[in-house]
């Protein structure tokens, strides 16, 4: 077992990201300083961890060298997901396919990620096309997770979790459409969010599909991070849809209904490990005078075929229209194995489509009705322990690997069709040394309540950190 981390005694220390931004803010340290310190840090995990999709560190230095920014985050270094156009960066999605030519221009996820000031010194690695939950590859070195770099660091916004658990950088950009930033953040001992469905910019691949899976946010090592991040985007989009989350700073007073989700949709039961971190969370719950009650999954089997009907879409427009959906210069005889597979079980079902996107929209309306009577929704955010790098090899019998894939993300894709809030917060450690997730869902539009829970959890329960 290898742990790897780059915290050290250097201008960054063990701040987070309000931390950075406060420092360079009062004049301590400045944005060139900030990002010479996270750029060295990366050089020294980058060799074990390979998070790192693109490095753009020549124009972060300019930037840096202007102290032209502005938001929560002025100045504060960080890196984006490799599937969101950034000006000047390829949009390579994790995959050999796609024609290596710099955007042209930020897409809107990535203006609103760089008006919060953080300064982009590069891209996140991500399995190919973010199909799935861990970021290996066919053709290229695994991102390994630094708790434990025999283990996945998690999917698909992997190499930012890996970065921001080993002390590079205190906050990264990911994007969610199964599961995507609470899956890794859960591998790699984080806090992520994933916000309401348009609480924040459309990502540029959801564009006229019929149900929009993906929401962008950020891991971070905080609560505090993530609250200030969202509350910087509510200062630049206020989506009046929506009630205002506004800059959550602690705890809420009042004590919450948790609904409790303890058995996957699989049929199958938690591991020792998951099935313990999860107790634990109930004692500390009810000794902070929440209230726990264990209630059956509101949504139906049917579900994981109807969802994965769906998924396999996305795969099979990829994979056979890569021109359109991805760019021009798509060449399709370098997609993965894994996308090519299941792109075909899409082709095997395609007529189940129309059916599974109203079973989608049922389930979606069963698993709702929970907040009528709840506040919010308790699970594990995995159904089991953060599996060794191969368990999910990408290059694998497909069959043996989706069934796999299946078992493990149970949890997390209810919330992504559903278009409701979530969050994963580090309240658990395996045998194995690595994180276990816990994972809280609450209402359309309740992020509120989920931050103000999670920042009495951290405080109950400071969540580690890796020691060496």
């Amino acid at each position: 077992m290898l742990h790897v981390h780059a915290f050290t005694d250097d201008c960054l220390g063990e701040l987070d990201a309000v931390g950075v931004a406060q420092s360079i803010a009062a004049g301590e340290i400045s944005p060139t300083e900030a990002a010479k310190a996270a750029l060295a840090r990366i050089d020294v995990v980058e060799p074990t961890l390979g998070a790192v999709a693109y490095d753009d560190r020549e124009r972060a230095l300019a930037r840096a060298a202007t102290g032209d920014f502005g938001g929560a985050f002025a100045g504060v270094p960080s890196l984006i997901k490799n599937n969101t156009q950034f000006e000047g960066i390829p949009t390579l999605y994790g995959s050999a396919a796609p024609a290596v030519v710099p955007a042209a221009a930020n897409e809107p996820v990535a203006d609103e990620l760089v008006a919060t000031g953080l300064n982009i010194l590069g891209a996140t690695t991500m399995p190919a096309f973010g199909l799935t939950a861990t970021t290996e590859f066919a053709d290229r070195a695994p991102t390994r997770n630094p708790w434990n770099t025999d283990f996945s660091s998690g999917a698909s916004s992997g190499g930012a979790a890996a970065l921001v658990a080993s002390g590079a950088v205190p906050i990264a950009h990911g994007n969610d459409g199964g599961g995507s930033i609470r899956i890794p953040a859960a591998a790699c001992g984080l806090v992520g969010l994933k916000p309401t469905r348009g609480r924040v910019a459309q990502s540029a691949q959801m564009k006229g599909m019929p149900i929009d899976l993906v929401s962008n946010g950020v891991l971070t090592r905080t609560v505090r991070d993530t609250a200030h991040y969202f509350a910087d985007l509510e200062r630049q989009r206020r989506v009046d849809s929506l009630p205002p989350i506004g800059l959550v700073e602690g705890p809420g007073t009042k004590r919450l209904r948790v609904a409790m989700l303890n058995a996957p949709l699989t049929g199958r039961l938690l591991d020792a490990d998951t099935s313990r971190a999860l107790d634990a969370t109930v004692e500390l719950l009810e000794s902070l005078g929440h209230r726990v009650t264990t209630i059956p999954m509101p949504i139906d089997r049917a579900y994981i075929n109807q969802f994965t009907d769906y998924w396999a879409l996305m795969a099979f427009g990829i994979e056979r229209l890569g021109a359109q959906s991805i760019g021009k210069g798509f060449d399709r005889s370098k997609v993965d194995p894994f996308t090519k597979g299941l792109s075909s079980r899409f082709m095997k079902r395609f007529y189940r489509l129309p059916s599974s996107i109203m079973g989608l929209k049922r389930a979606n309306k069963a698993f709702h009705a929970i907040f009528d009577n709840f506040d919010v929704v308790l699970s594990p955010t995995l159904a089991h322990a953060v599996p060794e790098i191969g368990h999910l090899d990408p290059s694998g019998d497909f069959d043996e690997i989706f069934a796999r894939l299946i078992d493990y993300v149970a949890f997390t894709p209810a919330n992504n069709t559903s278009g409701g809030p979530a969050i994963t917060v580090p309240l658990g450690q395996g045998s194995n040394g690595v994180p276990v997730g816990i994972h809280f869902s609450s209402g359309l539009g309740d992020e509120r309540t989920l931050l103000e829970l999670a920042f009495e959890l951290e405080a109950a329960k400071p969540f580690a950190r890796i020691q060496d």
